[in-house]
């Protein structure tokens, strides 16, 4: 029992060292694609902090299998290198029951994943959906602010207000659009002392409805401009996205509505929340076999190698799962194959360290000798 706390605060201790760091990097860029969309207008910077809060537990969900590998293959290592499996072996330890002792951790972490995956990761990615999704609905011109130049939606144009009230009543804008046609490409200039956005209650559009201003169009290099003086004028805006469907994402969707519904996307979903966890367990038994070194080598020798097997079964996870929302595969086939496949891998690797191919070198050698006689 001593030995199994030991070897169990050190796999959790590194899991969560590992973790910690996989984390700041996945969330600095994150933060750092929201930051972008918020300076270019396109989101509430107000939210960011909430968004990254929802989308914590579907990152650790990703990150803690990952990190939980990494973390067998840093302290065996580790262990191997300071003689310290060695000592180990030598007080009564077998191979068996190192496996036994890595199993009931990754058990452990396995629960935590599958918490994770099935029911806190669905509930936030539906509600920073929700953010993403109100901001998108929202209008062009709602998030701007006074005396700053931002680029209209699809590289249109480009607009500029001098400053900006509360209630979204815009004074000295200045908007830049162009278009192309058979003619060649048209500027539109349009100058107006207020604008305001507003919705349409017949059709549901939204409008930038400007007052007192000229509208100038014409094509760059010409001199037949028009110049039209208004007292209201009313802009068509572009929305940011489609409108919002009602229906939600696989991904943001409840476990008990995934088991309810044969939808081939629904049912990918639901086997993924299902493969994350056995991912888990499946890895722990190649990390085992792939840990093991001895002094000269150093503790890092096999990590590439096995971050390598690692990728490799997660790219066939997302094959697999891509075929099966195609209707390219069966559900009954669905993701198990792939860890069926790794699940193989893992049992050769234990028999190979296991000193299966030393015995059949010793076998293989007085046969061959008595051959020859």
């Amino acid at each position: 029992m001593i030995i199994f706390r030991y070897i169990a605060r050190d796999l959790l201790g590194t899991t969560a060292a590992v973790c910690a760091v996989l984390m700041l990097v996945i969330i600095s860029g994150r933060f750092v694609k929201y930051l972008a969309e918020a300076a270019a207008g396109m989101l509430d910077a107000n939210i960011l902090f909430a968004v990254i809060g929802y989308r914590l537990p579907g990152f650790l969900e990703l990150i803690l299998p990952l990190a939980f590998f990494l973390g067998i293959l840093l302290v065996y290592g580790r262990l191997y290198v300071d003689s310290e499996m060695t000592v180990l072996y030598a007080c009564g330890m077998s191979p068996g029951k190192l496996i036994a002792y890595t199993m009931a951790v990754a058990v452990l972490v396995a629960g935590v994943v599958a918490w994770l995956s099935f029911s806190v990761s669905p509930g936030g990615l539906a509600k920073a959906e929700a953010l993403l999704s109100a901001q998108k609905s929202r209008g062009e011109f709602e998030s701007l602010e006074g005396g700053k130049f931002y680029p209209l939606r699809g590289g249109r144009g480009v607009t500029y207000t001098e400053s900006m009230d509360e209630d979204g009543t815009m004074h000295e804008v200045f908007l830049s659009q162009s278009s192309v046609d058979s003619s060649g490409v048209r500027q539109v200039v349009v100058l107006a002392q207020t604008g305001l956005p507003t919705l349409a209650e017949e059709n549901g559009e939204r409008y930038l409805v400007l007052n007192k201003g000229y509208r100038i169009e014409g094509m760059p290099g010409r001199a037949d401009f028009q110049i039209t003086e208004f007292e209201e004028y009313g802009q068509r805006l572009q929305s940011n996205s489609n409108p919002r469907r009602h229906r939600e994402k696989a991904e943001s969707m409840s476990t008990a509505e995934l088991r309810a519904s044969d939808r081939p996307e629904h049912v990918a979903a639901l086997q993924w929340r299902y493969s994350v966890p056995i991912l888990v367990l499946v890895v722990s038994l190649m990390a085992v076999p792939l840990s093991r070194t001895n002094p000269r080598q150093g503790r890092f020798v096999k990590v590439f190698p096995a971050v390598l097997l690692y990728i490799f079964y997660l790219v066939g996870l997302n094959a697999a799962r891509g075929a099966l929302e195609d209707g390219e595969l069966s559900a009954t086939l669905g993701l198990w194959w792939v860890h069926g496949v790794f699940l193989v891998i893992a049992g050769g690797l234990l028999l190979w360290d296991s000193g299966w191919r030393g015995k059949r070198a010793r076998v293989a050698a007085p046969l061959a000798a008595g051959s020859e006689s």
